[in-house]
């Protein structure tokens, strides 16, 4: 069930990112200056572009709600986690190099003894 709602959420986050490079750009932040009738004002008519990103993003927003409530009953830890197990066919990952922090030895220095 999780990697169904993985894939979809996927999906959508690709069909979202074309859908948002498709769109025209209006000129200024979020449409301010960019004259009237633009996406901020009370007035705006959304386009078909502007509608399907709307229609992709409540789809992203609940696919990211369904996978958290899906990833709750997990034992903890992350998805990553998982691509290490020994069912899943993947090579484990390596264990971290044990390094052993020594501190170099000053070299010994005589001093000169002060003449009387």
């Amino acid at each position: 069930m999780q990697n169904i709602i993985l894939i979809v959420h996927l999906i959508l986050a690709v069909c979202l990112i074309a859908v948002v490079l498709m769109q025209r750009s209006e000129g200024g932040a979020l449409g301010i200056g960019g004259g009237g009738g633009g996406m901020v004002s009370s007035r705006g008519a959304a386009s078909a572009l502007s509608k399907v990103t709307w229609v992709i993003g409540v789809g992203f927003l609940c696919t990211s709600i369904a996978l958290t409530i899906v990833s709750d009953g997990r034992e903890g830890g992350s998805i990553l986690d998982t691509l290490g197990g020994s069912d899943s066919g993947a090579l484990p990952l390596p264990a971290p190099a044990q390094v052993e922090e020594t501190v170099p030895a000053l070299p010994s220095a005589t001093v000169p003894e002060a003449a009387e």
